[in-house]
């Protein structure tokens, strides 16, 4: 019995040049990805520390909105008028609205 011979495939330069570039495309694809992904991973990140930062401004302005009404409160300035010796007098109080 006779063995068949081993035909050695033989590739054209352009089905190398095609296979290199294929090999290339993917490694590229493959580093464009990892890259992106770390963007997007820190872009994340910093949306993520500005809501802390702006979820911590809104409970400060609260706080200070709830100082201001406090403040302003008609028997905080009764106390204020009356320390200062002025007298009150409901005849001139004048209620505007918003």
């Amino acid at each position: 019995m006779k063995r068949p011979k081993k035909r050695k495939l033989k590739l054209l330069k352009i089905e190398k040049l095609l296979y290199a570039t294929a090999g290339l495309c993917m490694i590229g694809i493959v580093l464009l990805r990892v890259f992106f992904g770390a963007n997007i991973g820190n872009l994340k990140l910093e949306i993520e520390k500005l809501n802390l930062e702006l979820t911590n401004q809104n409970k400060k302005n609260e706080s200070l909105v709830m100082k201001v009404n406090e403040l302003t409160s008609f028997d905080n300035v009764k106390d204020v008028v009356k320390d200062l010796g002025l007298a009150y007098n409901k005849d001139n109080i004048i209620i505007v609205d918003d």
